[in-house]
């Protein structure tokens, strides 16, 4: 086998992973999903010793949330190809500037009512959570102003 063979049917793979998208019809399938988790968040509220079901609801709209964020437009194009990229691009920076300046402000918040003055992390769903509704924000955002 050759080395270039090799390389082609890297690329190849990488290409295809690169334009991996969902069908159209599981945009609903991830509203369904997002939504009904997060009703069963609120629900959950009332529900004593359900601390167990939060890791998982928290999974759950996630996946719907990704699942939307995967799923095709009706008309697909480069068009919109460039305004999913420049949606993730835009998402990832607001990412990076909210998990930096987030427990500063935390901080802040903290020194001010005079709370424990620790900084303090946060949680993977935050993030994951912020960058997905930041990247089907500005998809959406994009989309209607160039429309």
């Amino acid at each position: 086998m050759s080395k270039l063979s090799i390389c082609e049917r890297e690329r190849n793979q990488l290409e295809k992973l690169n334009k991996f998208q969902l069908g159209n019809q599981y945009k609903k399938i991830g509203y369904i999903i997002a939504i009904g988790s997060f009703v069963l968040m609120i629900a959950r509220k009332y529900i004593e010793d359900s601390d167990w079901l939060e890791p998982v609801l928290h999974g759950v709209l996630l996946i719907g949330l990704l699942v939307i964020s995967l799923s095709k437009e009706k008309l697909e194009d480069e068009f919109i190809d460039s305004l999913r990229s420049q949606s993730y691009r835009l998402a990832f920076i607001m990412a990076i500037v909210y998990s930096l300046v987030q427990p500063l402000v935390n901080y802040g918040v903290a020194v001010l009512f005079n709370q424990d003055d620790k900084l303090q992390g946060f949680s993977y769903f935050q993030v994951l959570f912020f960058m997905l509704i930041v990247q089907l924000m500005f998809f959406w955002q994009l989309k209607r102003m160039n429309k």
